[in-house]
């Protein structure tokens, strides 16, 4: 991959302010299967952080232990992801 048309792709992500534009953005560049992988990614390390265990994660979302044990690593390792997810579920939150 390289790292400058990454750098490029990042850029324009982070500058998309409207979920529109974002959500526009993302079915056009991605498969319609690779959207779903995208989301059910997010679906899982949103349950991961939400403390919900790896096995009832496997059963809601019809994955293996295996991806649900990537996002675990990626939780742990990557703290900027974890403050990411963190972010996002507490907003949800209180916009229930």
């Amino acid at each position: 991959m390289d790292a400058t048309s990454l750098d490029g792709l990042v850029k324009v992500l982070a500058s998309t302010r409207s979920p529109a534009d974002m959500r526009d953005l993302l079915e056009a560049l991605l498969t319609p299967k690779e959207l779903a992988r995208l989301v059910l990614r997010w679906q899982l390390v949103c349950r991961l952080e939400n403390g919900r265990h790896q096995r009832q994660i496997a059963g809601e979302l019809g994955i293996s232990l295996c991806k649900i044990t990537r996002g675990s690593r990626e939780l742990k390792r990557r703290h900027r992801f974890r403050e990411i997810v963190q972010t996002f579920l507490k907003e949800e939150t209180q916009v229930v």
